[in-house]
């Protein structure tokens, strides 16, 4: 499958080696050009393209920059084939996208960016933590496997962006509708909490809209203090706050 990547931070050079050594052909960018791509992103045969080649003839393409650079990139993900398949790894967190519309008042987020892109979208590997997806993928049928939860508003974009989940090291997990969706976003008990297929549909039924905002900001205040009191985060010590601040 031809695979297009816009964004070649950790999230996205991790798709990038993981989909290349299942012997898709991947294409990755970033915002500063095709020489800045990390060698580590390429080392399973993934190539260095600029943003306007990665769309360029693709099955799917995956987006996987901040929330408030989507405005960016969104004349890329207009030229991608119309049939292509768009998946998005970002969030919103206010404190760093200030400037961003108010989605704990509105649409989630997914949706928001399915209108700017005026294409339909699915949202995927945006609930797991840099440091789990790096180091926690294992073989299908692993007991201790973690799962991704994936929504989208057609059903053959959800199966799609599940298979590829599922090939990157992971249990994809039926998350519903774009609509839906803030049940992953920061707040919610399946974000970045590292659940289970099994224990993931009982967390995301858990998840309540009006305190996913007020749990995301306790989590970011906490990780501050515990960050300005001389503390080391790491993927540990982040999966073990939100599953504090969010269950």
């Amino acid at each position: 499958m031809k695979i297009g990547i816009i964004g070649a931070g950790s999230i996205g050079s991790t798709i990038a080696r993981r989909l290349s050594r299942q012997g898709h052909d991947v294409a990755i960018a970033n915002s500063r050009g095709p020489e800045t791509i990390s060698a580590a992103a390429l080392s399973a045969g993934a190539r260095a393209v600029t943003a306007a080649e990665a769309s360029r003839g693709v099955e799917v393409l995956i987006v996987s920059v901040p929330m408030n650079r989507n405005p960016d990139i969104a004349v890329h993900v207009g030229a991608a084939p119309a049939d292509a398949v768009v998946i998005d790894t970002s969030n919103y967190y206010p404190m760093r996208d200030g400037a961003m519309r108010a989605f704990d008042e509105g649409q989630p987020e997914s949706v928001w960016l399915s209108e700017l892109f005026g294409r339909p979208v699915a949202k995927a590997w945006n609930a797991i933590t840099s440091q789990s997806f790096d180091g926690k993928a294992t073989k299908s049928g692993d007991p201790h496997r973690v799962a991704i939860p994936v929504a989208a508003d057609l059903d053959a974009h959800r199966a799609l962006a599940m298979s590829l989940v599922e090939e990157t090291g992971f249990d994809a997990v039926d998350a519903g509708v774009l609509a839906d969706s803030w049940r992953q976003q920061p707040g919610a008990p399946v974000y970045c909490t590292d659940r289970r297929r099994d224990e993931m549909p009982r967390w995301l039924a858990a998840a309540d809209r009006t305190r996913v905002p007020e749990r995301r900001d306790l989590a970011m205040e906490a990780i501050g203090e515990y960050i300005a009191a001389g503390g080391h985060v790491d993927g540990k010590f982040l999966v073990a706050i939100n599953r504090a601040c969010y269950s």
